[in-house]
């Protein structure tokens, strides 16, 4: 399959590189195109313009910040639905609104014939470097199969979820655990903090228990030593994401009450001119309460 990219943002770039690597040709597009040069230098071709990428691709995919963006990269002046064809497939790694999924979906296949399968992935940057994303995939169980050996440089798992839209609904699930958990975490490390304990030790002592998880691992260390530098995640990628949650949740009267604290906690975070910073930095909204914010 010819590969088509669009978004290289900080997993774009990582994962365009792995298929690259896999021996995948792959063409590239992006907004802001002197962010080509990272990927175009291990080998992609970078296009002329969208309708470039999706002339000469059988599979475009998609990577970018939200549902606003997918719908304009797809249905805008001269988006992919202005020149797309029966018979491609649109893969979309982004993590948008499921409903918003669904209805593009259908849009598309009427407009064009394209198919449309969700795979938003999991796993952050270190996970698109290393090949070992999870993607958790809805669209037809059949397209799903045939895309396997392409997904495979991308991931540890391919998980298939069910129709259309089913990709994003997990995903939401996902970024719920996510972003709660690295809530805690920021209560955690200051409270520690005022105890006079060893904030650097809790992610090795924690590890293998039950307290125990990625963002500990990854994050955790960066909250001890107030070490914010190098962004690996977004604290507005999280808030998106829980306000996705809660807004699916009232969809389905369902309750999801740490998700809503979560949001307002993330969004006063956010407001205080964190929103492109790394999530690490949600310990200053508990430092500071204790007196010891360090920036």
């Amino acid at each position: 399959m010819r590969a088509g990219f669009i978004g290289m943002g900080l997993m774009g770039v990582p994962m365009t590189k792995r298929l690259l690597a896999a021996g995948h040709p792959v063409r590239v597009w992006n907004r802001s195109a002197d962010k080509l040069a990272a990927v175009t230098s291990a080998g992609a071709v970078a296009a002329a313009s969208v309708a470039d990428l999706v002339e000469q691709s059988d599979v475009v995919m998609l990577c970018v910040s939200d549902t606003a963006a997918v719908e304009q990269l797809v249905f805008g002046d001269k988006g992919i639905a202005s020149c797309a064809r029966a018979g491609q497939l649109l893969v979309d790694f982004s993590s948008i609104a499921p409903q918003a999924t669904r209805d593009m979906a259908a849009r598309l296949q009427q407009q064009t014939g394209m198919e449309w399968v969700d795979a938003p992935v999991s796993g952050g940057v270190a996970g698109a470097e290393q090949g070992t994303l999870a993607i958790m995939v809805g669209g037809q169980q059949s397209t799903v199969d045939s895309l396997r050996e392409l997904l495979a440089p991308l991931s540890q798992r391919v998980t298939y979820m069910g129709p259309v839209g089913s990709g994003q609904v997990t995903k939401v699930c996902n970024q719920m655990l996510v972003s709660c958990n690295v809530l805690v975490m920021a209560e955690v490390f200051a409270l520690a903090a005022k105890a006079g304990v060893q904030t650097e030790l809790l992610p090795v002592a924690l590890q293998g228990g039950f307290a125990d998880s990625i963002p500990l691992q990854l994050t955790g260390p960066k909250m001890a030593k107030h070490d914010f530098e190098e962004i690996r995640w977004h604290v507005k990628t999280l808030l998106k994401d829980l306000d996705l949650a809660n807004t699916l949740a009232q969809s389905l009267q369902s309750a999801v009450p740490m998700a809503g604290l979560g949001a307002e906690l993330m969004r006063q975070h956010a407001g205080k001119g964190f929103a492109d910073q790394d999530p690490a930095t949600l310990v200053h909204l508990y430092m500071e309460t204790l007196g010891e914010t360090k920036r």
